[in-house]
């Protein structure tokens, strides 16, 4: 079974972060949320609070599958301040493992220099910080081992593409077929 975890600070995107979950989830992925603050409980950018499976400084040392950062304002702020996830990231980008992003937080990885000369995409505005990327328009961008993605309404493609590449393109498109995408 593949691991994942999914980061969450305050101010997360609830979309972005519960729609991949629950999706991922029904494609029989271990998706673990976990809390980079000291508080399992984390309130979105839209005032829900979501209770997260663990705390970051809980984690155990392992190599999973993927690391994934929901975007929202100012969790993507309160992401980036995590020294732990900072760290996490590079590891998991030097292991060349999956790591996805969508919305604002795209540009933590442009930030830590993980986008240089990779296709990338990121909510409108926060361009100038996928640093050295080449930057689209597309729903998802995907280069080698990193993903990226837009905004709320492009995170069911984001997690479909998360699933085609955890779990098989047939995964994904029995998962669409089930929520009626296609």
């Amino acid at each position: 079974m593949k691991k994942v975890y999914l980061f969450l600070a305050d101010g997360f995107e609830e979309i972005e972060a519960l729609a991949v979950v629950d999706l991922l989830r029904r494609a029989g992925v271990d998706v673990e949320t976990v809390s980079v603050s000291n508080n399992q409980e984390v309130a979105g950018a839209h005032n829900v609070v979501v209770k997260a499976d663990s705390l970051i400084a809980d984690v155990k040392p392992q190599q999973p599958d993927m690391l994934i950062l929901p975007g929202g304002m100012p969790g993507m702020e309160n992401l980036y301040a995590c020294e732990k996830l900072r760290n996490m990231l590079l590891e998991q980008n030097d292991a060349k493992r999956l790591i996805a992003a969508i919305c604002a937080s795209p540009s933590i990885l442009g930030r830590l220099g993980l986008l240089k000369q990779r296709p990338a995409v990121c909510y409108p505005g926060f361009e100038s910080e996928l640093v050295d990327a080449v930057v689209g328009q597309e729903k998802v961008a995907m280069s080698d081992h990193i993903i990226t993605s837009r905004a709320p309404g492009t995170a069911i493609p984001f997690a479909l593409e998360l699933i085609k590449v955890l779990c098989g393109e047939a995964m994904s498109d029995q998962i669409a077929k089930d929520i009626l995408i296609k």
